[in-house]
């Protein structure tokens, strides 16, 4: 079995990524809660693709890029639909009708565990012990963050529902990042290949929606608008770019460590504009969090 390639070269532009997209992902935990009421999540989350899978194939025709994929390129592209933008997303939104986002974002954390598990039995990729000790170090500081709100949680049927949900959410993500890495080695782009992903996902729901006789429906109020339009535009086709191609060239489960960067954000934008204020538990948590991040970007490559 091939052991982990040398260190690699810390470049700024990947710290730069990886925090535009925790910014991003930080804020849409709010933004998706301004979804949820009137229109079904199901409907949500098809708005929410649709839109970014058309600007990103508009952004294809105007720089050039090759929208054709092959008949393997096309085959991944449908897996990672399935279960990036399909499954993965519905469920989320599901699950944060009923219990606090701090929550999902704990269960989120388990990203990067999931990442380095999935691709070491299925890929045979051998990730360092700093790395696996990255992830730890997230794991915990997350759930240290949210720690007060999980064990003053509800533990109601409807609340343990959510948590399920998120778990199925989490894992079909996993699942979706395998297909994104095949999607790399069957040599599709990661704009072109993630617009036919949205699309399929997109395509899946609607399809999913007919048959269940969901209510088609939009809420025309600012807050709704303003919401789908970050989440499409920022959450979506800016954050996920970079995330595949931050997954790209220096693994899985550095970039979805991400997640686990979130929940700090979102506490940041809670002091900021809500007026929040967190003691020396959440500032451990913080820590810990950091720390994580900065072995995982260290961290030699699998290989």
């Amino acid at each position: 079995m091939p052991s982990p390639s040398p260190s690699p070269v810390v470049y700024p532009w990947l710290i730069a990524g990886i925090a535009v997209c925790a910014l991003i992902w930080g804020t849409t935990w709010f933004a998706i809660t301004l979804q949820l009421g009137t229109v079904d999540p199901v409907v949500s989350v098809v708005w929410r693709f649709g839109l970014a899978a058309i600007v990103l194939f508009i952004g294809c025709l105007v720089t050039g890029r090759r929208i054709r994929l092959t008949r393997a390129q096309h085959l991944v592209a449908l897996g990672q639909g399935a279960f990036v933008f399909a499954i993965s997303y519905a469920f989320v939104y599901a699950s944060e009708q009923r219990v606090a986002s701090a929550i999902v974002a704990v269960i989120f954390a388990a990203l990067a565990f999931l990442n380095l598990a999935l691709f070491r039995v299925v890929a045979g990729q051998k990730a360092a012990p700093v790395a696996w000790a990255g992830a730890c170090l997230g794991l915990l500081g997350v759930a240290v963050l949210s720690a007060s709100e999980i064990i003053g949680a509800r533990m109601e049927t409807a609340a343990l529902i959510g948590i399920g949900f998120a778990i199925i959410a989490v894992a079909s993500s996993t699942v979706g990042n395998y297909f994104a890495w095949r999607g790399q080695m069957a040599g599709a782009g990661v704009i072109p290949g993630t617009a036919w992903a949205m699309a399929y996902g997109t395509g899946m729901l609607i399809l999913y929606g007919l048959a269940t006789g969901v209510h088609w429906s939009f809420e025309p109020t600012a807050a709704y608008v303003g919401s789908l339009l970050y989440l499409s535009i920022f959450g979506s086709v800016i954050a996920f770019v970079i995330y595949f191609t931050v997954a790209r060239s220096s693994g899985y489960a550095l970039a979805s460590y991400i997640s686990a960067l979130t929940p700090p954000i979102a506490m940041l934008v809670s002091v900021l504009f809500e007026g929040a204020r967190f003691g020396w538990p959440a500032l451990a948590g913080l820590a810990l969090v950091l720390s994580g991040q900065a072995l995982l970007i260290r961290a030699p490559k699998p290989s």
